[in-house]
C-alpha cells in the first residue's frame, strides 16, 4: 500500500545517509568492491578483511589486514570513497608491517582474534562464531579470497565472511 511504500522509500533515504559510498561515481575496482561490501559489513550479515600491499606517503612498502566493518564503525570513509585520502594499513589494525623499518604489530578487532604462532600460519579467528578465516589458502569455511586488479594499491585481496547467526 502507500503507507508502506513511504515507509520504505523514508527508512531507503535515511540507510543511504548511512553509507559512505552512497552517490559516489567509483572508478576503481578495489573502491567498487568496498561499496558492494560497506552495507552488509555495517548491518552485521558480513566481515570483511582487506589485504593491502603498497607504498606510505614516506615511499616506504607496507602491508597489512584491515577488519573493514570495524573500520567503518571507527573511521569516516567518506574521505576513501570520494578519492580524497587512501586506506592503508596501520599499526593498529589486525597485521601491520612496514618493510624498511621492520615494524610488526598485531590487534586482535571486535569481530576476530588474531592468532600468529599457529603451524598453519597468520590466523583471524572470528569472535561471533569461533570460525578461522585463513588468508594463506585463500579461504576457510565460508570465506573466500578475492584478488583485486586496483589501479590506487600494489596489492589488494579481500577476505569474505558471511556471519552465522543461531
Amino acid at each position: 500500500s502507500c503507507h508502506k511504500r513511504n515507509i520504505s522509500s523514508f527508512l531507503s533515504v535515511v540507510f543511504s545517509r548511512t553509507l559512505a559510498s552512497a552517490g559516489k561515481e567509483l572508478n576503481d575496482n578495489f573502491l567498487k568492491a568496498l561499496a558492494e561490501r560497506e552495507e552488509a559489513n555495517r548491518s552485521g550479515k558480513m566481515t570483511s578483511v582487506i589485504f593491502i600491499r603498497d607504498y606510505n606517503t614516506l615511499g616506504q612498502e607496507v602491508s597489512g589486514y584491515i577488519d573493514y566493518a570495524h573500520r567503518l564503525k571507527t573511521q569516516d570513509f567518506e574521505p576513501y570513497f570520494c578519492g580524497k585520502k587512501r586506506l592503508m594499513p596501520g599499526p593498529s589494525d589486525l597485521c601491520y608491517y612496514n618493510w624498511k623499518t621492520q615494524t610488526s604489530t598485531s590487534n586482535s578487532s571486535p569481530n576476530f582474534e588474531v592468532i600468529y604462532d599457529d603451524p598453519n600460519g597468520l590466523l583471524f579467528k572470528s569472535k561471533r562464531d569461533k570460525t578461522m578465516l585463513n588468508p594463506w589458502s585463500g579461504s576457510s569455511g565460508d570465506s573466500s579470497g578475492t584478488l583485486l586488479q586496483s589501479d590506487l594499491y600494489v596489492h589488494v585481496v579481500l577476505y569474505d565472511r558471511s556471519v552465522r547467526t543461531f
